[in-house]
């Protein structure tokens, strides 16, 4: 090799980033690492190795109820006017222009404010001991009433979908943030070690608001979401390829471990940790996945009671699926269902919705009850906003008997760890347009969760670009009525 040659290579070592992140003393790898080591030290454990474990289970900053959480998020926005939020006055004034002190200046995507109020067409009852009022569209939920904490004062920041889920998820309108899966990973570590701590099941389309939804924004990417598929290996290339055996790549992931490690050793970079990680996990999901996957050996009344047929994809497959993952110590669980966005034809889109939901969402309840289950794990039902007591008709866009977006009130429920059961928290004016009395924000639903698994939502924090960052940022109170 000639001189010029030699001095272009020696050049180039110094305005490479590669050699700059490599030789340098405080090196982005090595901060990341510290930051890491430091975050958990922070949450009161003990600092490890990220080479150890970085899922290694965690103790709580205190003794918190739940220890998993399964979320039932129900993607476009069920129509609370129709679900839980029974309002005579829409009945009384159906076919009127909204009063315009109650429409405030507030602008709509797809309607005029002044748009004619629009009655539910369905009827409502009181159910259980707490005497909460339902639709008959929510014939299975009414079963199982009394082990809901139904909050009817829900509201949000965000007016379009793929915020309003991006913030229902993250706390933040902004893609990149963590989503609360990757929060509750980060701070109680899974229980499992043959399958993800944090797993997500999607049964109906695509998401608005995409892959941010179980990201892990700027954690370490370890505690982001694992999506399973609907059809064949739940995870892509988990099989052996033709020919080889179940032994056979155990050899060269022994190397590949080996070099990793070295590689770690030397870098410090977390992410290291989370490929070595991810290896392992894969090696070991060979088994447990697929008998995860297998429903086969669950009960013919268990089978039932969800509405499962065994082969076939849906919610009511996802929600059995949901109670087996916990069941192996998996510790966050995310459903996705994106189907409520109703802009035409609100009650029959809600008929479709609610004859795919309502009866493995109350078998889930049911059946975490009678295993022992619900007490300690939380689950969380709801969209990322709420509909318009307002009709949507637009012959342009051939809608009729439909209902716009609607962030200034909406409801959800939560049932089993922390929660009380059997109470309503709530309520809008007269026709549910504005929360009148125990407004909950996202921001409090999010510090409740995480005080719920043992967490001070003000505590629990990742120092990322030179401060520290929170799923609650700089808002959210608890929402003490709610708690058991």
């Amino acid at each position: 090799m000639n001189y010029q040659s030699e001095l272009r290579n020696e050049t180039a070592k110094y305005i490479t980033r590669r050699w700059f992140f490599h030789q340098c003393g405080v090196g982005l790898g090595s901060m990341a690492l510290a930051s890491l080591l430091g975050a958990d030290q922070a949450l009161g454990g003990t600092a490890r190795p990220a080479a150890v474990n970085p899922l290694a289970p965690r103790r709580p900053q205190f003794a918190g109820k739940a220890r998993r959480i399964i979320y039932l998020f129900m993607g476009g926005a069920p129509s609370q006017l129709d679900l839980f939020d029974y309002k005579p006055s829409l009945r009384k004034y159906n076919g009127q222009p909204v009063p315009k002190e109650v429409v405030m200046g507030q602008k709509y995507a797809f309607i005029k404010p002044d748009a004619a109020l629009f009655a539910s067409e369905f009827k409502f009852a009181r159910h259980g001991q707490c005497g909460a009022e339902l639709s008959e569209a929510l014939p299975h939920l009414a079963q199982v009433v009394d082990d809901l904490a139904v909050i009817k004062s829900m509201t949000t920041d965000a007016f379009n979908h793929a915020p309003g889920q991006v913030l229902m998820q993250t706390g933040s309108t902004q893609f990149g943030r963590p989503c609360l899966g990757a929060w509750t990973l980060y701070g109680l570590g899974s229980e499992s070690e043959n399958l993800p701590g944090f797993v997500v099941l999607n049964s109906a389309g695509g998401l608005s608001g995409g892959a941010a939804l179980y990201g892990g924004g700027f954690l370490p990417t370890i505690y982001q979401g694992v999506p399973f598929r609907k059809t064949g290996d739940p995870v892509l290339f988990l099989s052996n390829p033709a020919g080889t055996t179940h032994r056979l790549p155990r050899r060269p992931l022994h190397l590949l471990k080996d070099l990793s490690a070295q590689h770690l050793d030397r870098m410090g970079d977390p992410e290291i940790a989370t490929r070595i990680n991810s290896f392992e996990m894969a090696y070991r999901m060979q088994a447990s996945a697929p008998e995860l996957m297998d429903v086969s050996k669950e009960s013919p009344e268990t089978l039932k009671m969800y509405g499962v047929e065994p082969g076939k994809p849906s919610f009511a497959m996802n929600c059995l699926l949901a109670r087996r993952l916990i069941e192996r110590g998996v510790r966050f669980v995310q459903l996705f269902h994106e189907g409520w966005d109703h802009h035409s034809e609100v009650a029959n889109g809600v008929r479709d919705q609610t004859q795919k939901t309502d009866q493995a969402s109350a078998a889930l309840l049911k059946d975490l009850k009678q295993r022992g289950l619900l007490e300690d794990t939380l689950v969380i039902w709801g969209g990322e906003f709420g509909r318009t007591p307002m009709v949507e008709a637009n012959s342009d866009f051939g809608r009729k008997l439909g209902r716009d977006h609607h962030p200034q009130a909406f409801t959800m429920w939560l049932a089993g760890g922390g929660i009380k059961p059997g109470i309503t928290l709530g309520q809008t004016d007269e026709f549910g347009f504005h929360v009148t009395n125990d407004k909950v924000h996202v921001h409090d639903l999010h510090a409740t969760i995480l005080h719920c698994l043992g967490f001070n939502h003000e505590k629990l924090t990742y120092r990322f670009q030179g401060r520290d960052y929170r799923l609650t940022d700089v808002h959210g109170e608890v929402v003490e009525k709610i708690l058991a």
